[in-house]
Parts: C-alpha cells; structure tokens; sequence
C-alpha cells in the first residue's frame, strides 16, 4: 500500500513538473468521475469528495457555455468507440478566471471492446493561447499573413491574412494552385513547387499579384524559412503588402531618370526669373532717373516752350522769316525733349493716365487721316476691325500715340515701300494660352504688322529694353518700343512682339475688355483757346517763378482774374481771407512743405465748391493709384502751350459739379 501511494506521489510530481494541471479517471460503467487534487482545486471541489468520485456532469459544469456544446459531442465519440481524445477548450475557474485547457485521454474497453474507462489529464496552456491570440492580433493589425507549406501536399496552411491579402475567401488551408494562380505570369510561384525550378535557399522575395477578388495589381513581398526533414522539407513564412514602397521607388527612379531635365528647367526658370528681376531692377533705376529729372526738366520745358510759342503767337506776318524759322525749330527741338521724358516716364510706367472707355473701332477710323500724314505714299496702310468689337479703358491720347509709333516703326522697317496692316480683334486668352505676363480673360488684341525686313530672335529679345534702337544713330531714341511696352503693362495688358527676318514684325497690344457701359471716348483734336472773363479767379500755386509767371501770363492773356503764391502755405493764407473767393485752383503736385494734393484737400476743406486743376511733369503717385489718376483728378501735363492750358482750364471751369 505505501508502494502504490509513493507510486501515485511521484506520478503527480511528474505530472507538475510537466505543467499538468489534474488527472481524471471516469468509471464509466457507474458513471463515476475520479479526480486528483490538482483537478478538484481547478473545478473548486473537495479534494477528498473529489477522489471517491462525482458526477461526470461536474466536469461539463465548469467549460466555458461555447465551448460546451462541442465537448459533450467529443465525450459521446468517446463512448462511442473512439479510442484517443485531444481537445482545447475553456474552463471558468472558481475565481471566474477563464482559462485554456488541453485535455488528453484514452478509453479502455472490455473483452466485447465496449468502453469501461476513461482516463486522461489536463494541461494549461493559457499562456500559449494568449501569445497565439495576441500573434494574430499583431498579424491583423500589421497586415501580415502567415503559411505552413509541408513537402507533398497539395494545400497549404494559412491564416485569413493571407487570404485577404491575396484577394481570396478566408480559409484555414488553400489549393497551391489557387496561391499560385494569383501571382502574374513573370514571376515564380509564391509556393516554390518540386519540377517548377529548383526550391530556393530562402523564401526572402517580392511579387506582383493580380488580387482575385477585384483584380486590382498589388506587390507582397515573402519571408520565411525553408526547414529540411529528411528528404522533404517545410516551408514556413509571412507575407505582407508592399506596393506603396514599390511606388515610391518607382517614382524615386523616375526621378532619377529625369533628374538631368527637371536640372535644365529649374536653371531655366531661374535664369527667366533673374532676368524678369534684371528688368524689373533696369525698370525702377530708369523709373527713379526719371522722376528726379522729369519735375525739373519739364518746368524748364514749359519755360522754353511756353515763351517760343508766345513770341510766334505775335510775330507779325512780315517779319523776318529766317528768325521765325529759327523760333520754330527751337520750339519743335524743345517739343521733342519733352516727348523724350514722356517716353522714359511712360517706359518706368510713372506716367499719369487718364482712362476712359474707348471704342477701339472710331479711334482707329479717327486716326486714319494722321496716319496716312505720317506714312510713306509707298506704304500701303490697311484697317480691318471685328464687327462688334468689345470696348476697352485707356487713355485715348496715350494709345493714340502708342498706335502711331508702331506705324512710323514700321514705316522704318520698310524703306523700300510695303504694305501696314492695323488689325483689331476680340481675343479670349485661356489658362493654357496665357503667356507673357497675361490672365486668363478677355481682350482686344489690336494688331500692327508691317511687311518690312523683320529681326532676328536675338534682337527681339531686346527691343523693350529702353534705349536699344536698330536704327542709325540719330535716327532713334531707343525709347519707342519701351515707351509701347510701359503704357500697355500700366493699363493692365500685355504686349507680344513676334518678327521674322525678311518677312516682317507683328507688335499685338492686348488690353483688357472693359465689361460695364461707359461714355465712349476717343483723343480730341486740338482747338482754338477759348477766353475767359475777369469774374473768375483762379488761383495759381507754383514753386518755380519761371513757370509761374509763364502761366499767369497765359491766363491773364486769357481774361482770367489771377492770383498766384509760390507755396501751399502761402496759398493757404490766402483762401483764409474772407474776401477772398476763387473759382479755380491751378497748382503744381511737386512743391515744398505742402505737395499739391495736400493744399488741394485743405482748399476744400474751406472752399467745398473750389475745382482744382493740377499741373505737374513728374506726380510721384500723389495724384495717382496703380499708375492711373484717381477718380475726379484733373491733370495738365507738362510743358504745355498756351492753347492746352485754355482748353483744359476752360473745361475744368465749365464742368458741371
């Protein structure tokens, strides 16, 4: 007796010792389950009521409620004939644990093989089951599939990764084949098959697959080890999607590929960009050299004009015709170095503009007569517009000048005779044909092409650069083209200039359609001066004393009532005097202490109904926004003559408030 209880001690050391976790012995004719401690503790029985035995359906008691139902089914087989028993199912533990149990058992039958006993033991592997369980979670969350492929089968374990992966129903095991199929026709098998090739050292590889379910194209790469037992081997490994990667290094070597091009754009971009800088640095060190010298140098040209015109004006008809010859060419030398400040002013866009809505069509009808004055006889001048041509806002005068100097250009270009072509048209510029500065909108392009001997493409790509000029020296300011270029891209538009050598040169303006209706407008001829009364007292501010007195002068000539100051403080002072009453305020924009603007919102301030004329030959913006005079300025450029002042003052005066 203590042999056998020393036998049964050391049989439940082993059997701890090899993490089992009770023994049971079912009597199965008394229907009587035997149970050692270790297996009483784990079902919460008495240790002592557990040995002398309890009812089998204390065992079932315990399993987990969906584990049930499928351990009865194994017990029956067990009573039913089948001889070995190996199942994991759940138990709950007395502390409401749940844990994973592997129970092994064998029946033992009688002499007519019916089953007398069964016996058997449990093994934990809850710890097993959770690894298992927390691997799988990793599997799902990292999109990792895993396969057991063993030597001779025609399936393959797998897990249901592995089948969303490859775009298949899940399973617990696939055809080869089915694998197989899924890889595109370029690559080896994802399963390395016996005849299909020898089998690889290692399972490491990247394959394109065609997803069964949708068809779509996707990149899994295989890892894993191939595990030789005996003459066969087994195949163990993960398989995960790696397209994205795939792309990147397409696109990486894409990249790499076009690395020496994209290299010639960026350098290309950056020498356009450095040479728009370039320009625009040239443009405001000629904007800047102009504005220092225009306010002087046209008040000293309204002095030399204005006193050659007013001796012409009273040169009697007899007198001697050499000297008038001589007032007259100094007055036209005097004329053209006040168009030579206009042009650079125009070109560094400080010009002031005054826009109007133009009827494209009438101004160039208007024009047809002056250009034919202008034009050789040997030039054949033609006219084409579009019927219905969309309106535009400029300032009539300038475009009018803009127009002739591309005429007389192109007269230029052809000294032997040829034919001009002036051609206005509505344009719609599109997001792809926008180009050279243009937005995507509507125009009207008007066109200036000639017949004459072209340039080349070198020379094109300096023609608005300020003072380059093709033509003999004396023969041209070089300030033409850029003049073109100033007054179109301070209207809002562009210019393109396109030229063949031998052929001929086409300069296109494209000015931006001006959609709402508006008094249409073109450039006035000039007209006789029109007098004015000595009733009407106009104010005249001016800081140079040569100026001044020229265009008191004027205005008394006139039959103006004048009163002049030489400052805006002065002036002030004036218009303070309660007995002092003007209709008319004449001042210069540049001045001293207080520029014209300045005294003209003071002015008004005392005087509500006061009009204000400005007159200046440089305005430094103060009169102006974005390049234009501001709504309700009125201007007079200078130099001006005797004629341009009284009809400008005369308008201003008659102008309804």
């Amino acid at each position: 007796m203590a042999e056998h209880s020393d036998e049964a001690s050391r049989t439940r050391s082993i059997l701890a010792a090899a993490g089992t976790s009770g023994t049971w012995d079912w009597d199965v004719a008394e229907d009587r389950l035997h149970v050692d401690a270790r297996f009483a503790e784990l079902y919460g029985l008495d240790s002592e009521a557990a040995l002398a035995g309890v009812s089998t359906e204390t065992f079932f008691k315990a399993i987990h409620p969906a584990d049930r139902a499928r351990m009865r089914i194994a017990v029956a087989g067990i009573l039913g004939g089948a001889e070995l028993f190996s199942k994991e199912f759940r138990i709950i533990d007395p502390d409401g644990a749940i844990l994973w149990m592997h129970g092994r058992g064998q029946s033992h039958f009688d002499a007519d093989d019916m089953p007398v006993r069964f016996t058997g033991l449990l093994v934990d592997v809850t710890e097993r089951k959770r690894t298992e369980e927390r691997l799988r979670i990793a599997q799902s969350a990292g999109g990792i599939g895993t396969f057991e492929y063993v030597d001779g089968f025609a399936t393959v374990t797998v897990s249901s990764e592995f089948c969303q992966l490859l775009g298949l129903h899940p399973a617990s095991a696939l055809p080869v084949r089915t694998i197989n199929n899924v890889v595109q026709a370029d690559h080896p098998p994802l399963i390395p098959q016996p005849g299909h090739g020898a089998i690889p050292e290692t399972l490491e590889g990247v394959f394109c697959i065609t997803r069964s379910d949708d068809g779509s194209g996707r990149w899994v790469a295989r890892r894993g080890e191939i595990l030789r037992e005996g003459a066969g081997y087994r195949l163990v490994g993960v398989i995960y999607d790696v397209t994205e990667s795939k792309q990147q290094e397409a696109r990486l070597r894409e990249l790499n590929d076009t690395l020496e091009t994209r290299v010639e754009q960026e350098v290309a971009e950056r020498r356009e960009a450095e040479e728009a800088l370039r320009q625009a640095q040239k443009m405001e060190a000629v904007g800047q050299l102009t504005g220092g010298i225009a306010h002087d140098f046209n008040n000293l040209l309204t002095v030399i004009i204005g006193n050659v015109d007013t001796v012409l004006r009273r040169f009697e008809s007899g007198a001697d015709p050499r000297a008038r010859r001589s007032l007259e060419s100094a007055l036209k030398g005097a004329e053209r170095a006040a168009s030579l400040t206009q042009r650079l002013l125009a070109f560094s866009r400080r010009q002031p503009l005054e826009p109007k809505t133009i009827d494209v069509a009438r101004l160039l009808a208007g024009m047809s007569d002056l250009l034919t004055r202008s034009i050789s006889e040997s030039i054949a001048i033609q006219i084409v517009t579009e019927t219905n041509l969309w309106r535009v806002e400029a300032d009539p005068h300038q475009l009018e000048n803009v127009i002739l100097n591309l005429a007389v250009n192109a007269r230029d270009a052809m000294p032997a005779g040829g034919g001009l072509t002036i051609d206005a048209r509505n344009v719609e510029v599109g997001e792809e044909a926008a180009r050279d500065g243009a937005l995507p909108g509507d125009y009207v392009a008007i066109s200036v092409s000639d017949s004459g001997i072209g340039m080349s493409p070198e020379t094109v790509a300096k023609v608005f650069d300020p003072f380059f000029t093709t033509k003999e020296v004396g023969k041209g300011t070089g300030l033409g083209l850029s003049m073109v270029y100033g007054f179109v891209k301070q209207s809002g538009g562009h210019v393109t200039i396109d030229s063949t050598e031998g052929e001929g040169t086409t300069v296109r303006l494209f000015l931006e359609r001006k959609l709402d209706n508006g008094q249409v407008e073109t450039a006035a001829e000039g007209t006789a001066a029109e007098m004015g009364s000595a009733s009407e007292t106009v104010l005249v501010v001016e800081d140079d004393d040569e100026v001044r007195a020229y265009t008191v002068g004027i205005l008394r000539e006139l039959g103006y009532r004048v009163v002049e100051a030489h400052d805006g403080v002065s002036a002030i002072r004036l218009l303070e005097r309660e007995d002092f009453s003007v209709d008319l305020l004449l001042s210069d924009v540049v001045m001293p202490r207080m520029s014209g603007q300045e005294l003209a919102d003071k002015a008004r301030a005392m005087q509500p109904d006061l009009k204000v004329l400005f007159a200046s030959g440089y305005t430094r913006d103060t009169i102006m926004r974005d390049g234009r005079l501001e709504a309700g300025v009125d201007l007079i450029s200078k130099p001006f003559t005797f004629v341009a002042l009284a009809a400008k003052v005369r308008d201003v005066l008659d102008r309804q408030a």
